[in-house]
Order: structure tokens, then C-alpha cells, then sequence
């Protein structure tokens, strides 16, 4: 449904429950619409648009005729404030107020009278401020989402019998309390991300055996991870990333069979991968990137069934070879280990990754609150769900020697492929265009050879190219996309190089846009001075021949007059001849 809301909805003086939810309404809900619903307890209004399209607009101190226990409001403007309607309904149980353009502090006594009857608690998505109540007696609450607003202060733990505590972005401070495995025993969603939380991670976590999500990325929390990951056997996602957390990665999160997701990059974590996560065969995603991690990369990720979707082990110090065992995960789509020390060669069965050549698997288990920093057309791009879409390699800044496999080709479905800095050489593959749906291609800084493969024009998604500082010759080919491309840096540092972009014009060229490089203004004063110098030489000529009669008669002048003229024709025959040699050199350029 669309359009307004009728204001004859105030006329139903009997009507207890009232659902206009998921529509697309607009327009104005005044007190009109609202006067006569003397027996309303139940109000549900959620339309589909975000932006908010209808707005809830009555007077401050107007007092409603209804008691409500159930309320629930979403992307529909009611406030600024927390209007007198609102604060004066004291016997509501269920409160959802999301994305509903609130920027007000909570009533603190209008919230201390429904406290105990609360179940359910959603003020998500608002810009609500403000220091919220340590300790509130809230026994009934189930669910508590004040995510994405600007509280501060200490957390706010209200009951022992919350499954789903929801906090994230938000300006909270202080420690996690080292009790709250004891405070808040039945969590489930403990989600704590983007706030200015500090201090260790509680060990008391531990005791929250129905705990399924852990998200606390993006805080100030420091120390080492607890070593008591094994009581959480229900725990389906665990992100602690970018924080300042040290030490190992605990064997004890190898015997969690549930996980899904890792997330421990931005860190500092260090050693190695713990071979007890060979038992996680569930897990999707594992993100390590970031951290002074070392070793040889664990062949086992390959070979013990895992369905890795998503593996990230960038900017950390692996060594040794990317193993053969990885081209089993016929399931990746992100696969980005750049900025190690690996070596050898780069596999050609990289090509089983079947993934990479029909697509991504959108029915993967991926999470909204999941975030993955993948560089992709030159930057890095955070995702979240959205990353099941991305299909990318990325083997920059190691040692890898050997040529770029033309098997890579065949992962026709690959987005961004990386391969600069590093020592391989050969040819760039011939089919490269098979690539049909890659949008950035950066192999710089190697010491790659041959022609530019004019199957690279073919690739009409491409956005981002580096080809620069290796040996390739010849004619850069045109047309499609790479017209668009016109940036000469992106192939310089290959001196053999010619054709547009680059002004260095390769043969056959047509003469007239074989324009020499260099300063034009430069080019007209070379051949100003050649015009010049030739004129004073002919001059000279001339006058000899004119006082040659007179320097016959007269020996002593003719000998004089002689020796004058022929050092300075010589001076001038070098002058020219400097002038055309350097005129010719920035013509050949």
C-alpha cells in the first residue's frame, strides 16, 4: 500500500491493535489520526523507505487518550524529542523505535517506569545521546539494541536474562566487565564493535555457553586472547579485529566445529597459524591480515574439506610457497596474500578454484555486521555482505619468481588480480581478455617482457591498469576500453614502450602526429638559430666573393682577410652542425 494515511483511522474508537506495517506510506500522521483511539495497545507502523517519508508531527505536550504495550515505529520521523506521547506511555512492554530521527537524551523517569516490564528494547539507528543508567532493574528484557546512535559511559548491563545486546557504533568507553559471563549469562549476540571500549578481553566470556556472535572490532582493547575458546561451542562468528591485541592465536579456537567466520586482523598477533583450526571445517571466512604472523602457509587449509569462501592473510610475514593444496578450495573468491615473503613460483592449478571461474556463491553464511578490508581498483574498500559479489586475487609485494601462469586465464568470473612487486617474468598471457569481468589488472614493478597482448583491449569492464616499470616492447594496443585508460603512468618504466598514451611514437606512425617530445618553444628556438646561423654564414660568403677583386691587388690584405674568413667559417660550420644534432636527436625522441 501507498500513499496517506487516512485520518478516519481516528474515528476507531474500539480498535485495540493497529498494524499498517512494510508499506509505503507518506505523507503526515497529525493528532487527528490518532484522537479517538481510546483502546489502542498495539501500534505498528514500518514503512519500506529509510528515508523516512512519513513523518509523525504533534504538538510537545499533547497527551494521547490510549495506553500502548506494544510499539513499534520504524524509518517514520517522530523526532527530534521524546515528545510527551511518548513519555507518558508508562505500561508498554515492547518498544522498537529504529531509524525514527531521535537526537534527544532518554527520559530517565519515563524509562525507569517501564524498565521492569521491558522486553524487548530497540532504540537502534537514531542519535540518541547521552549517558545511559549502570545498573537498572530490567529482569523481563530479552533484547537490547541501541546500535548506531552516540551514547557514552560505561556499558549498560541491565538484565541477567538478555539473549541479544547490541551496541555497536556508539561512544561507549571503559572496560568489558570481567564478570560478564555472570551478569549476562544467556547472551547469544554480544555485539560491541566501533566504540571506545579498552583493557583485556574478560576470560568470563568463556562462560557464555549459548554465545553465537562476538563482535568487538574496532575498540582499544589490548593484551592476549583468552585461552578458553573451547566452552563456546555454539560460537558461529568470533571478530576481534583492529584492536591492539598481542600474543598467539590460542589453539583452544580450533576445537570450536561451529565457526564460520574468523576475523583477528589489525592486530599484532604473532607465530603461527595453530594447526588446531584444521578441525573448523565449517569456517567460510579467515581473516588474518595485519598482524606479524610468520611460517610457511599451512598446506591443511586445502586438504581437510574446509569450504573457505574468503581467506586474507595479507600484510604479515608467511615465507615459503603458496602450497598445492590450496587449489582444493574450489570455493574461494577472495584469495589475498600480499605484502609476505613468500616465494617460488605462482601454481598453475590456481585454476580449480571453480569459484573464481562461475562466481560467487550468494547463499555463503555472510553477516551485515561482518567487515573485510579487500584492495580493489587501486584503494582499500571495507565490505560486508557485499563481499560474496567481489572475486579476487591478490599476490602483490612478495618474492614470487616464474612466469604468470596462462591458466590463470581460465578464472574467467575474477574481478581484480594483483601480481606487482614481485620477480616474476615472461610474457603477460595471450588470452588475458578471456578476463571478461575483470576491472583492475596491476602486474607492475616485475620484469615482465614481450608485446602487451592485444587481447587486453577486449576487456571492457577494466577501470584500473598498472603495467609499469617492467621490460615490455612495442605498440600498446587500442581501442575499447583501454582508450579510456589515458593515463601515461601507468605504463612508464618500460622504456620499449610506444604509442598512445606515451608521446613516444612507435615506427610507421603517421609523420604529421609524430610530433617530436620535449618543449615545443624549445624546438622553434633550435630552429630559429639554424635559420640564423645559416643566413650569417651565406653573408660571409657573399662578402668575400664582393672584396675578392680588392684582396687580389693587395697581397698583405688578402693574406690576413684569408686567414680571418676560414677560422670564421669554421666557427660557424660547428655551430650549425651542434644545432642539427641536437634538433635531430629530439626529433628521433
Amino acid at each position: 500500500m501507498n500513499g496517506t494515511i487516512p485520518e478516519s483511522f481516528g474515528q476507531l474508537s474500539k480498535l485495540i491493535r493497529l498494524n499498517l506495517n512494510e508499506n509505503s506510506w507518506e505523507g503526515v500522521v497529525t493528532e487527528a489520526h490518532l484522537m479517538n483511539l481510546k483502546s489502542l495497545e498495539y501500534l505498528k507502523i514500518f514503512t519500506a523507505d529509510k528515508v523516512m517519508p512519513l513523518v509523525f508531527n504533534v504538538t510537545h505536550e499533547w497527551v494521547p487518550p490510549f495506553k500502548l504495550k506494544y510499539l513499534k515505529l520504524k524509518n517514520f520521523l517522530v523526532g527530534p524529542r521524546f515528545s510527551m506521547w511518548l513519555q507518558v506511555q508508562s505500561e508498554l512492554t515492547y518498544v522498537s523505535l529504529g531509524n525514527v530521527g531521535v537526537a534527544d537524551t532518554i527520559p530517565e523517569e519515563w524509562f525507569s517506569k517501564i524498565s521492569h516490564r521491558l522486553t524487548y528494547l530497540d532504540l537502534s539507528n537514531n542519535r540518541i545521546k547521552g549517558r545511559l543508567p549502570y545498573h537498572l532493574e530490567s529482569p523481563k528484557l530479552l533484547w537490547i539494541d541501541l546500535s548506531n546512535n552516540s551514547f557514552h559511559g560505561y556499558l549498560p548491563l541491565w538484565s541477567t536474562n538478555a539473549s541479544i545486546f547490541l551496541l555497536e557504533n556508539n561512544l561507549f568507553s571503559g572496560p568489558i566487565p570481567s564478570n560478564i559471563g555472570e551478569l549476562m549469562p544467556q547472551l547469544e549476540y554480544l555485539y560491541l564493535h566501533e566504540n571506545h571500549l579498552n583493557g583485556t578481553i574478560p576470560s568470563s566470556i568463556c562462560t557464555l555457553e549459548n554465545l553465537q556472535f562476538l563482535s568487538l572490532r574496532t575498540n582499544q582493547l589490548f593484551g592476549e586472547l583468552p585461552q578458553c575458546w573451547n566452552k563456546l561451542q555454539k560460537l558461529f562468528s568470533l571478530d576481534v579485529s583492529n584492536n591492539s591485541l598481542s600474543g598467539k592465536i590460542p589453539n583452544s579456537i580450533g576445537s570450536l566445529s561451529s565457526l564460520v567466520l574468523l576475523l583477528l586482523s589489525s592486530n599484532n598477533l604473532d607465530g603461527e597459524i595453530p594447526p588446531s583450526l584444521w578441525n573448523c571445517t565449517m569456517m567460510t571466512t579467515v581473516d588474518l591480515g595485519g598482524n606479524n604472523l610468520s611460517g610457511k602457509l599451512p598446506s591443511w587449509i586445502g586438504g581437510n574439506g574446509i569450504a573457505l569462501k574468503i581467506l586474507r592473510l595479507r600484510s604479515n610475514s608467511f615465507n615459503g610457497n603458496i602450497p598445492r593444496q590450496w587449489c582444493n578450495l574450489k570455493e574461494l573468491h577472495v584469495l589475498d596474500l600480499a605484502h609476505n615473503n613468500l616465494s617460488g613460483a605462482i601454481p598453475s592449478c590456481l585454476k580449480n578454484l571453480t569459484a573464481l571461474v562461475y562466481g560467487s556463491n550468494s547463499s555463503a553464511n555472510f553477516t551485515n555486521e561482518k567487515q573485510i578490508i579487500v584492495v580493489a581498483k587501486g584503494r582499500e574498500l571495507k565490505y560486508g555482505w557485499t563481499i560474496q559479489f567481489i572475486n579476487n586475487i591478490d599476490l602483490s609485494a612478495n618474492k614470487l619468481v616464474g612466469e604468470i601462469p596462462k591458466e590463470i586465464t581460465s578464472l574467467t568470473a575474477l574481478n581484480t588480480l594483483y601480481f606487482s612487486m614481485n620477480c616474476l617474468f615472461g610474457h603477460i598471457p595471450d588470452n588475458i581478455g578471456n578476463l571478461r569481468w575483470l576491472e583492475t589488472l596491476v602486474v607492475s614493478s616485475n620484469n615482465l617482457s614481450g608485446p602487451i597482448p592485444q587481447s587486453l583491449s577486449s576487456l571492457t569492464s577494466l577501470a584500473h591498469l598498472n603495467l609499469s616499470h617492467n621490460n615490455l616492447i612495442g605498440k600498446i594496443p587500442s581501442g575499447y576500453q583501454l582508450q579510456t585508460l589515458d593515463d601515461p603512468s601507468i605504463y612508464e618504466g618500460n622504456p620499449l614502450l610506444c604509442g598512445l598514451p606515451l608521446r613516444t611514437k612507435c615506427q610507421g606512425d603517421d609523420a604529421s602526429n609524430a610530433l617530436p617530445a620535449g618543449n615545443d618553444d624549445d624546438d622553434e628556438n633550435e630552429v630559429e638559430m639554424v635559420w640564423f646561423y645559416g643566413s650569417m654564414g651565406l653573408g660571409f660568403v657573399v662578402g668575400f666573393w664582393v672584396f675578392f677583386g680588392t684582396l687580389l691587388i693587395k697581397k698583405s690584405w688578402r693574406h690576413a682577410y684569408i686567414q680571418f674568413l676560414e677560422n670564421m667559417i669554421e666557427r660557424i660550420a660547428l655551430m650549425i652542425e651542434l644545432s642539427v644534432a641536437r634538433l635531430q636527436r629530439r626529433w628521433d625522441q
